[in-house]
């Protein structure tokens, strides 16, 4: 593989010398960038899917014979999804996926990875792994079912099978090899490098000029940015994706949360987070606004927030989609009941996605219904050393603590001070309670 120069390197160490200083500036955002994109406008994005669906629907009432009429209302509905949060075009698309690859008995390598995306967006990543292995058999547009290969291990934790199809895909001029270049630098824990190929990827999206992949690279690396304490690049590169669409919610959550967690204005944040919600239907939108109330100190706002929260994700669709949010949130009530649900939902998860984050989930879990000694070993045996989110060594510094082992805890504790932005105002306080 390629190596970054020594004069990259030494950019990098400029930059990211600048980051912590970044992080206490004072505000980056206005108004006046964002507020016209809260308003109502029409959604010719959504417009355009429905029409397409409405289409191929029609053309498949007329010719259901025809397989590649059900591929191309799924996508549709995959992108209905995308602009609404509806779970329903989801589910939808995978009815007529599943329907096209039963049709051509599986033997369609494009109609495989189709599927293969759609158990993705709903995290079942074994029945993706199955069908893309099937699709790798068959070998016709293979770099891009390696790709995929690539995603679905990372994702199980297969680190080993992830690095070999990096390995096999590396082409340091694809849009697509640097995105995944990226993410697995991420994963390793070096953001800056993880940043840098994030930043060739979105050069190359821009000369293309295709608004979808310059609309997903602005998104993710303002993700980055924001990782890296660089809020002011974070939040302009949001503001492009909102030029793209500006229906993007992503993007505006992005804003909305530097406007809570950097500069710690949790009314705007909530106004901001209420015009995404107005339309678009994710559940998870109503536990960042119930963090933003407890912050404020409106108790009846954040129990009214997860009130909204539970009504949504009790719809069967979800699956196992919001496992890790309802662990998180029965593990922190103290209810012996609901701490029995969230330690059973997190070994679910550990069953379903035997990553590092899965077992800190069922570690913490462990943890919250007293039983530290156990989410130590959890902690030691499976997370330590695998990786560097913030959220998870944040729990591990608390297990260390809960258990006696306060030089560790201590050291973790000053590693986590400078992931405050990431980790919000409210988790900052608890790690200066140590």
């Amino acid at each position: 593989m390629k190596h970054i120069t020594y004069i990259t390197l030494a950019l990098f160490t400029l930059v990211f010398s600048c980051a912590k200083e970044e992080q206490h500036q004072g505000k980056v955002t206005h108004i006046e960038d964002y507020n016209t994109y809260l308003q109502y406008q029409t959604n010719t994005f959504t417009y355009t899917a429905q029409d397409d669906f409405r289409f191929w629907e029609t053309k498949l009432e007329k010719t259901p014979n025809q397989y590649p009429y059900l591929v191309k209302a799924a996508a549709a509905q995959s992108k209905l999804f995308a602009q609404t949060g509806d779970i329903n075009h989801l589910a939808k698309a995978e009815q007529l996926l599943v329907k096209a690859n039963e049709a051509t008995r599986y033997n369609n390598s494009g109609y495989l990875r189709a599927l293969s995306r759609n158990y993705i967006s709903q995290h079942k990543f074994k029945q993706a792994l199955a069908l893309l292995k099937i699709a790798e058999k068959h070998g016709d547009r293979l770099k891009n079912t390696q790709f995929m290969l690539f995603d679905v291990h990372l994702e199980l934790g297969n680190t080993t099978e992830a690095k070999r199809y990096l390995d096999v895909v590396e082409n340091y001029k694809d849009f697509n090899f640097l995105l995944r270049l990226s993410k697995w630098n991420d994963h390793e824990g070096n953001l800056e490098k993880a940043i840098l190929y994030l930043e060739k990827a979105t050069e190359i999206a821009e000369a293309t000029k295709q608004t979808g992949l310059m609309q997903w690279a602005y998104t993710n690396i303002a993700d980055y940015y924001g990782h890296a304490g660089l809020i002011k690049a974070s939040y302009n590169s949001y503001l492009k994706a909102l030029e793209i669409d500006p229906n993007n919610a992503y993007a505006k959550k992005g804003i909305a949360w530097i406007v809570y967690s950097h500069e710690k204005n949790p009314d705007e944040a909530l106004r901001i987070l209420n015009t995404i919600t107005q339309t678009y239907k994710a559940p998870d939108y109503h536990l960042l606004k119930a963090e933003i109330a407890e912050f404020k100190g409106d108790v009846n706002l954040k129990n009214k927030e997860i009130e909204n929260y539970t009504l949504a994700t009790t719809n069967a669709l979800y699956g196992d989609m919001y496992n890790t949010y309802n662990a998180l949130l029965y593990a922190e009530t103290k209810d012996e009941d609901q701490t029995r649900l969230a330690v059973a939902l997190a070994e679910k998860e550990v069953s379903n996605r035997p990553t590092a984050q899965s077992y800190d989930l069922l570690a913490w879990t462990h943890f919250n219904s007293g039983r530290v000694e156990k989410a130590l070993r959890l902690v030691e045996n499976h997370v330590l050393g695998h990786t560097s989110e913030p959220e998870v060594l944040y729990h591990v510094a608390e297990i260390y603590k809960a258990n006696g082992k306060l030089k560790d805890a201590n050291a973790l504790k000053e590693e986590l001070k400078q992931s405050a932005f990431e980790l919000g105002p409210l988790m900052a306080k608890n790690i200066e309670n140590i």
